[in-house]
This record gives C-alpha cells, structure tokens and sequence, in this order.
C-alpha cells in the first residue's frame, strides 16, 4: 500500500515531511519520502494534505488482563496470594477478544505495554504487544522486564491479608531479598556451569529465573510509584543491583524532575485525566510531564487501562499540553519515547523503512490529539484494520 500527499511525522531524526509519501511492503514499511513517488500501484492512498504518524503506544496498560465489563471473573493482574511474584507473565493472562483492543485500534493504538501488578511488591514479567490479533503469541513484541511496586498498593493488599507488607520499608525489603536470591542464584549457576564436577546446580527457583535478565540488564525493572520519596526509593534499589529503571506514574516526579534526570531514570507518566482516588496522588498536576521533560527526562505518557480507557491515551497527552508539555513532545511521548524506553524501537514507535506498518492516517486540519478526532486509517504491522473515506 502507497500513502502520497500526506504531512508525515517520521518520529525519528528524519523530522517531518510536509509532503510526501509512504509505502509498506507486507508487514513492514518500504520506502518513504519527499514529494511524490515514481509509481502510484492501484491502491495508492490520496492523503489529500493529510496527517501521517506511526500508531500510538499505550507503555503502561492492563489491556486484556484486566477485563471490560466483568468483576473478578475478569480480573488476573494481580496473584496477590504471595506478595512477590516474578514468574507470573501477563502474557498467560491477557484475552485478546476484550473489546477494549477493538477501541484502541480505533483510536490509532497500535501497542500496548500489558502489565500485571501493582499489588504485590514484585507483580511479574511485562509484556508488549500488538493490538491486533486472535491469540496473544502472534501479538507479542518483546517481554519488557519485571513490574515493582512501591507505596500504597502493596501495603494495602498486605494490609487486607494480615500479611507482609505493611510498611514502605517491608515493601523495599521484599524487593532486595528477591533481588539478592536472584543475585546468588545466578552466582550458583554460573559455579555449576563452569566446574560442574566439584559444584552442583542450585534447585530451580522460577522466581529468580524470572529476575536474572534485569540483573543482567537484558530487562528493565518496572517501578509504579507516585510519591517522589517512593521514586527516590526505587532508584536507591536500582543503584544497588545495577538495575536498567523505569518510573510507572511518576506522580510527583516534577518535585524531584532535575534528581530524575541526573540519575537518567525514564518516566511514563500517567494516569493523568482522572481524579486524586488515592493519598499518595494527592501531588498530581498537569504540569508534570511537561516538568519532567524541560529537565531532560525521557518521557512517555500512559492511561493505565482500565484507570483510563486506553482510547483516551491522545487526550490524556492533549491534557499534558495544556500543562505545558511542548506539542511535538506530546507526540513524541505517544511513540518514539514509549517505544524507546519498552525496548521496541528497532521495531515500531517511527517510521522509517524495514521497521513494522505500524501507520495511522488523519484527515486534513484534524488534530491527532483532538477529542473529536479518530485516525480515517490504521494499520498494525500491515494489516488494514480500519479505514474510512479522506
């Protein structure tokens, strides 16, 4: 398919294009450039002045793992019967046939980081997908790393159980023991491997299984914090194992934005359309994202599906801007920073050719951000899966 007389935001160090075209070549994009191409194929696409942009990643979302219209039936983001669970992947729990992927589709979302938690100290292993498809396995892109939670979530499931962890301090403390067990499991294993006559291999522990890529730094560690104090925690503990950090919500990230960006920590900011539910986001302003990336922070804006309905995820960065937050920044934290710090890069969040047909298309004079505004074409990794008249 061949895309001509459209304005393409490439996302990328192309910049925009005010006229040109794009082409995809199955499931990835082809060729794209100024003016107008040399053939036009029989389903060529007159943009006529249109918006061109890669679909929107939603970088934190329970998307098809916390179910729309059912209670617990639907409900598998949190195995809050032990507060540290590693091994469990999102992936096991996510039905594609919740309606919601169909919304997101249509708002121009084409990725979604699905994660499991915030209940637990440790919720389990994140993954990103695409929001097409009938079975999870042809949707994914990559397993993410390991979501954390600090603050209230924890401590109120614990709480609840008359269990650990009822303090902040019990919280941090599961997160290092799990770290350090991982740590020396690791040490065990490579004692085994490299002289397995004189040592034997530690018993299978599927926990520190799960957390050995983070401390290898070939996944990244999660953390949902609000409060600036639990933001410092999590980079306190990600200092101690070397950790590869994210900050999930960041609530108050803006009090501490210039300690966020020394310490080169990436936020995804967000929920930010919906009320102060909770003491701890008692802080939140519409200024923070755009406080956080004037300091030099990268950052990503997220709904939080189902705190907010992912096809909102484009009002909730029109909000930013109405905080402060730069326009094409706002863009830039619906796509390329999302997909940077999700570690997918390489594969969506820009256009540019051999990367995947991850497109939305939008009619003349309509903001991408807009209330009102719905893309005329998306496609996710090539596949058509919505289209209108222009």
């Amino acid at each position: 398919m061949l895309i001509y007389n459209a304005k393409i935001y490439t996302m990328s160090a192309a910049g925009t294009i005010n006229s040109g075209w794009i082409e995809t070549d199955g499931a990835e994009i082809k060729a794209l450039g100024e003016g107008a191409p040399a053939d036009f194929p029989a389903d060529a696409i007159d943009a006529k002045g249109g918006t061109v942009l890669p679909g929107f990643i939603d970088a934190h979302t329970h998307l098809g793992i916390i179910e729309d219209g059912l209670a617990f039936e639907g409900d598998d983001c949190n195995e809050t019967t032990d507060p540290f669970t590693p091994q469990m992947r999102a992936l096991d729990g996510i039905n594609p046939f919740d309606r919601c992927f169909g919304e997101a589709r249509t708002r121009g979302i084409t990725t979604a980081a699905v994660c499991p938690g915030s209940g637990n100290a440790c919720g389990g292993t994140i993954c990103v997908i695409k929001t097409a498809g009938r079975r999870v396995d042809d949707m994914l892109i990559s397993t993410a790393g390991v979501k954390f939670a600090l603050g209230e979530n924890p401590k109120s499931v614990g709480n609840d159980r008359e269990d650990t962890p009822v303090t902040r301090m019990a919280t941090a403390a599961l997160i290092r023991e799990g770290l350090y067990k991982a740590r020396r499991y690791a040490h065990d294993m490579d004692s085994y491997y490299s002289d397995n006559e004189n040592c034997t291999p530690p018993e299978y522990d599927a926990k520190c299984e799960a957390l050995m890529p983070l401390l290898d730094r070939k996944h990244k560690a999660f953390f949902h914090c609000h409060r600036a104090d639990d933001i410092c925690t999590a980079m306190r503990i990600a200092k101690e194992f070397s950790l590869d950090t994210v900050i999930i919500h960041g609530t108050e990230g803006y009090k501490i934005a210039d300690i966020i960006a020394e310490e080169d920590v990436p936020v995804i900011c967000g929920p930010i359309i919906c009320d102060r539910c909770k003491p701890e986001m008692k802080g939140m302003e519409l200024e923070n994202a755009a406080a956080l990336v004037k300091n030099g922070v990268k950052t990503a804006i997220c709904t939080d599906h189902t705190v907010i309905p992912i096809q909102y995820l484009p009002l909730s960065a029109q909000a930013a801007v109405k905080g402060g937050l730069d326009y094409d920044e706002a863009l830039r934290a619906l796509t390329s920073a999302p997909a940077e710090i999700l570690g997918i890069a390489d594969r969506t969040g820009s256009l540019a050719a051999g990367l995947d047909a991850d497109i939305q298309l939008y009619r003349k004079g309509d903001d991408p951000l807009g209330l009102m505004t719905e893309p005329v074409l998306v496609m996710v990794s090539g596949e058509t899966v919505r289209r209108e008249e222009i």
